[in-house]
């Protein structure tokens, strides 16, 4: 029996879930290998193959040793001053006499020690119970239990392979017993399979059951295969990333072929189709050079045959009621005004404590109104569009598909004769549906984005939902994000207070939660503007001064990135920071001073340059100019260095003590009037 050699782990099962497949073998794989790299029966540079198909996991990894070395270990034992009899004991435990134990010597005394031998890992001896335990802190939400045994899964497992270069490993996972027998293509392999080394295992399962073993290699072929067909159509495939992961789950081994469907459907909403073939069809949807939709798609079929017209004819009469459903949504929708469904959203609830959709919807109205009139937009295409904003809800369409809600509005809303403004704030207010996602376009879709978000927030927060741990089952860290990133990168003129106070506008019973909101959306700021490439110190910096226009922190932060680079910045920050512990100590800061009071020249000379610089200051603060006010600083240090050198603040006489304490409040405020350079102190 060699003593390195490739270990594969195979589970045959029933079909897995295709959504998870990928993460459920890359997890498998990985703890598998984790608890093998803690006994010392590989090493941490060890080659790894992961390998998926809709039902099978498997993993091989090279040069798993059958057994580890032994190794020598201490074990501590008691004070060397105890009783001889207890040391007596203590080396009985362990194999050794007495004499054989060595002295340590350790902060809490002299203890006995004891060096024994601890013998190494064996493969065949814990391989069983290390893939169990892998199986069972696999993320599943939901266990199926199988025959008349405890044994459980996601799906029942039929067979377990467990191979040592040629042998197998004893032992039995969930109940089945460990072989080298496996299965290859449902249709295109009849007899099952040995595996006679687990190096051999994908070329075996490839050239005897044409099966593609891995999901990285057979996700590559369908890819490959997809671009070859679209060439020949000749046609574009749009974006497919998350589909190809899916069907990549779906095959074992991959053939794309092409189908079609009547251009007559073309007349639906082009998003209707997609959805349609791509969520209950798996098709890829062929597109032209401009982006339209052509009434032509690709089929991955599990199996390449010599004439695949039985199989793209089978498609399409499949498809073909799919499209038939979704032609008849769309005409029935249309015979319905949006406007008469806004009133029918009453029978609708929107949560148990917050109300119905129309009272949802009343409430966006408002606030979406009050947006619009600050962002001198058109108040009442603002309010028209919130008021329809959640129509399409009951549409059939929507119920079909309720992916399409505000797609679906969009097109119902345009064809109802509303303003075309109003139809893509409709479709607009979600965004941004998820990360990365785009924004509302136009200040009236802005203004109905926002107040959806806010309403959103304050209703769920004023009821104790807030987000806890990883849970956040009402995506309001999406929702909070949204309303960051509309604000940010819209820069809009807005104050975040003046938002949620509106968002809490006529609630009076939720509105304790308003300070928790408010640095609920401050949090999701700081994430934020850390993934955009500034550190913790500058966001700190900008956010701890809880901002009210969110809109105008890319200014700051830049302003303070500026800052940091002076040379004098150091110098400067420290000081802010020590002007703050004595603030902070005086407790009681006058609000003025009295330059005719200072007695000593560094605190006239810190004064007198202070007085003259802070009309720049105030100038460039108000034409948003935070770099130039905050580089304009760099002309304090030498009287600031000079002021803390010379002058006592804390003086006897209590005027002069209250002026200087009355200056430095006046000095602090005003350095920190974009951030608080303290902040930039490690």
């Amino acid at each position: 029996m060699a003593e390195k050699a490739t270990l594969l782990v195979e589970l045959l099962t029933e079909e897995l879930p295709p959504k998870s497949l990928r993460a459920l073998s890359e997890a498998f794989a990985e703890r598998v290998v984790s608890a093998l790299l803690k006994v010392q029966l590989v090493a941490p540079s060890r080659a790894l193959a992961v390998y998926a198909t809709p039902r099978r996991l498997a993993f091989s990894i090279a040069e798993v040793a059958a057994s580890a070395p032994g190794r020598e270990s201490e074990v501590t034992g008691p004070p060397a001053n105890a009783p001889a009899q207890a040391i007596a004991g203590f080396a009985r435990k362990h194999g050794l006499s007495a004499e054989q134990l060595e002295r340590r010597d350790t902060p809490k005394g002299t203890v006995m020690l004891a060096r024994v031998r601890v013998k190494g890992a064996v493969l065949d001896e814990l391989l069983t119970g290390v893939v169990e335990a892998a199986l069972k802190a696999l993320p599943i939400p939901k266990v199926m239990r199988w025959g008349s045994g405890d044994a459980q899964f996601v799906r029942p497992i039929h067979g377990v392979v467990m191979l040592h270069g040629e042998r197998i490993v004893p032992g039995s996972v969930l109940g089945i017993a460990a072989g080298r027998s496996t299965a290859g293509h449902r249709f295109l392999c009849d007899h099952a399979i040995e595996l006679k080394r687990a190096d051999d295992y994908e070329s075996q399962l490839k050239n005897a059951g044409n099966v593609i073993a891995s999901f990285a290699a057979r996700r590559a072929e369908i890819d490959r295969q997809l671009k070859s067909a679209a060439v020949r159509e000749p046609a574009d495939l749009g974006g497919y990333a998350d589909l190809l992961d899916e069907v990549t789950a779906l095959v074992e081994y991959p053939q794309v072929y092409a189908g079609g469907f009547d251009r007559a459907f073309l007349e639906v909403p082009p998003e209707c189709l997609i959805l349609t073939m791509r969520q209950n069809q798996k098709y890829f949807p062929l597109f032209d050079g401009a982006g339209h939709l052509l009434a032509r798609f690709l089929i991955v079929s599990n199996m390449p045959v010599a004439d695949p017209r039985h199989i793209i004819a089978g498609n399409e009469r499949v498809v073909r009621p799919r499209l038939e459903d979704a032609r008849f949504f769309y005409n029935q929708d249309r015979k319905v005004r949006l406007e008469t469904r806004v009133p029918q959203l009453a029978k609708v609830v929107y949560h148990g404590k917050l109300g119905t959709q129309l009272q949802r919807v009343e409430r966006m109205q408002l606030l979406a109104g009050a947006v619009a009139r600050q962002l001198q937009a058109d108040v009442a295409l603002a309010e028209r569009a919130a008021w329809l904003s959640k129509a399409d809800l009951l549409t059939g369409m929507v119920g079909e598909f309720p992916e399409l809600q505000g797609v679906m509005g969009r097109y119902y809303a345009l064809h109802d004769g509303e303003p075309r403004e109003v139809a893509d704030a409709i479709e607009q207010h979600y965004r941004p549906r998820f990360a990365g996602d785009a924004l509302p376009e136009s200040s009236v879709a802005c203004a109905v984005a926002l107040a959806d978000k806010l309403d959103a927030l304050a209703g769920l927060f004023g009821i104790g939902q807030a987000p806890t741990g990883e849970r956040d089952p009402f995506g309001l860290r999406r929702a909070a994000l949204g309303v960051v990133r509309i604000l940010v990168e819209r820069q809009l003129p807005l104050r975040l207070f003046d938002l949620i106070n509106g968002a809490f506008e006529g609630r009076p019973e939720l509105s304790k939660a308003q300070v928790e909101l408010q640095n609920f959306i401050y949090e999701r700021a700081r994430g934020y503007f850390r993934e955009h490439g500034y550190s913790a110190n500058e966001v700190e910096a900008v956010l701890c001064l809880n901002p009210t226009e969110l809109g105008l922190i890319p200014k700051q932060l830049e302003a303070v990135r500026a800052f940091s680079a002076l040379p004098e910045a150091e110098s400067l920050a420290a000081a802010n920071k020590r002007i703050g512990n004595i603030l902070k100590q005086a407790g009681n800061v006058p609000a003025e001073f009295d330059i005719g009071l200072m007695v000593l020249p560094e605190e006239k000379s810190l004064a007198t340059t202070f007085k003259l610089l802070q009309p720049d200051l105030d100038r460039a603060f108000s034409a948003l100019n935070y770099t130039g006010a905050l580089k304009s600083l760099a002309s304090l240090k030498a009287p600031v260095d000079a002021f803390f050198d010379k002058v006592m603040v804390m003086d006897k006489d209590p005027r002069v003590r209250a002026n200087r304490i009355g200056f430095l409040g006046k000095l602090h405020g005003t350095m920190n009037r974009i951030a608080d350079l303290s902040k930039l102190v490690t």
